[in-house]
């Protein structure tokens, strides 16, 4: 197999994009400084003295020493003063102070690039259906859920590092839930969710043997859906609930199918890509609700009785703005990393985009298919060396290990996993939101 022709002419283009373009046009900054998005500015000094009707000096008459310094306390303000802050639009000099910014833009603008290499790729292959070529997009994919990863164990590692707040317990919490979860759903049978894992990890076992014996060796509303879009696709794998409904209808005495199992298949890929591109649409809103958390706050500690010291406020309206692409990121994340494991499902799984396609194959043929004998291949280059011979029926070999059927297994509980885990954090957060906030 060989990276050849028009695969490696786009991913050097896309390259070039990567390095020349995005650093003057970028997605990522677009989101966020397309004029939409507002910010609350913190309030100075002076301000906060104002409003408070008093002018203290740089030294207040509390002042003491302390180990022959002269130690001032903070400046206090009522904390039922009447604040106002100031909405400024963000712009791209306003980017420069947000933690994890150059992280966000990176991932943004290289999933954007990596997917228009995939739709182009797509493209290609279903116009000359090249049989000797590698795939260059299943790259990307990969590359997309690497930095995925890697941006969310930073944000995971800033979280361990902060002394305040419980992220840490967070943390730790629902990885082990995460885990025990995962434990106890790949004990239900596949009668009730349908990932392929049983029959993949099989096949697998199957072809792993013959290739080590081959070598010689043995054996609102649209809020509302993009809030519920992750519990939809669960929801898509419930067999009992979703495939044997849809393709067996009861319909009288008799139950007509609507689709084949492989236009299902094809199905289920468009309802998530469909979802994850809702969720990219609506990302705006979901940032204004958490700047606008700057003023909230301001609003509830009129409420509240005592003072406050200038730092402390200053401090609470102005880490709401700075943390902004923290909140990007773990929005954005998930997604990409769903969208990328459902194109790698599509590709490496061998599925079909076209819902009413009739030729897709089926997993009996998949798996026909790839325990077929490749000495026709070996008979083909007898007048190659022997080395290259054994390295040719080698990587032969790997493709019947590595099948269709295992990625099909493989990435299904993968794509079917991250979109758990996002519907029950999200859950979690509208309970603590309306509930442990009030009070």
């Amino acid at each position: 197999m060989g990276i050849i022709g028009v695969q490696l002419v786009v991913t050097m283009v896309m390259a070039s994009i990567i390095q020349k373009i995005t650093p003057h046009y970028s997605l990522a900054r677009w989101l966020l400084c397309n004029g939409s998005l507002k910010w609350y500015q913190h309030p100075t000094e002076e301000q906060l003295q104002a409003l408070a009707g008093k002018h203290q000096k740089a030294k207040s008459r509390k002042d003491r020493k302390y180990n022959g310094h002269i130690e001032s306390k903070p400046l206090t303000v009522p904390k039922d003063i009447d604040l106002h802050l100031e909405a400024k639009t963000i712009t791209e000099v306003d980017t420069r102070v947000l933690h994890y910014f150059p992280e966000y833009q990176w991932l943004v603008d290289f999933a954007a690039s990596a997917t228009v290499v995939y739709i182009i790729t797509e493209v290609y292959y279903s116009l000359t259906n090249p049989h000797n070529e590698m795939n260059i997009s299943i790259v990307w994919c990969l590359l997309v859920l690497a930095f995925v990863f890697k941006a969310l164990f930073s944000l995971t590692t800033h979280y361990f590092k902060v002394e305040e707040g419980g992220e840490r317990s967070v943390c730790i919490t629902f990885g082990f839930f995460f885990f025990v979860k995962a434990m106890a759903i790949l004990i239900v049978t596949e009668n009730y969710l349908e990932f392929g894992l049983e029959t993949g990890f099989a096949n697998f076992s199957d072809s792993a043997l013959q290739f080590l014996e081959k070598q010689g060796l043995e054996s609102q509303t649209l809020f509302h859906i993009n809030f519920l879009s992750p519990l939809i696709i669960v929801l898509l794998w419930v067999k009992p609930i979703t495939k044997d409904y849809i393709m067996n209808p009861p319909l009288g005495k008799e139950s007509i199918p609507l689709m084949s199992e492989t236009a299902y298949d094809s199905l289920r890929l468009w309802v998530i890509v469909l979802l994850c591109v809702l969720r990219l649409a609506l990302i705006r809103q979901h940032l204004q609700a958490y700047l606008n958390l700057a003023q909230k706050g301001v609003e509830q500690m009129k409420k509240e009785a005592g003072r406050i010291s200038t730092k402390d406020l200053q401090k609470m309206v102005a880490r709401v703005f700075y943390y902004l692409c923290v909140i990007a990121l773990q929005y954005v994340a998930p997604m990409i990393m769903l969208l990328h494991t459902t194109l790698l499902l599509k590709t490496l799984g061998n599925h079909s985009w076209g819902v009413v396609s009739e030729t897709c194959v089926s997993p009996t043929e998949i798996a026909e298919a790839t325990s077929t004998d490749h000495s026709t291949t070996i008979n083909a280059n007898e007048n190659k060396k022997l080395t290259v011979t054994q390295i040719t029926v080698a990587l032969g070999g790997l493709q019947n290990v590595f099948t269709p059927l295992l990625f099909r297994g493989l990435l299904s509980f993968l794509t079917w996993w991250i979109a758990a885990c996002l519907f029950s954090t999200s859950l979690f957060g509208l309970f603590y939101h309306h509930y442990l906030t009030v009070a």
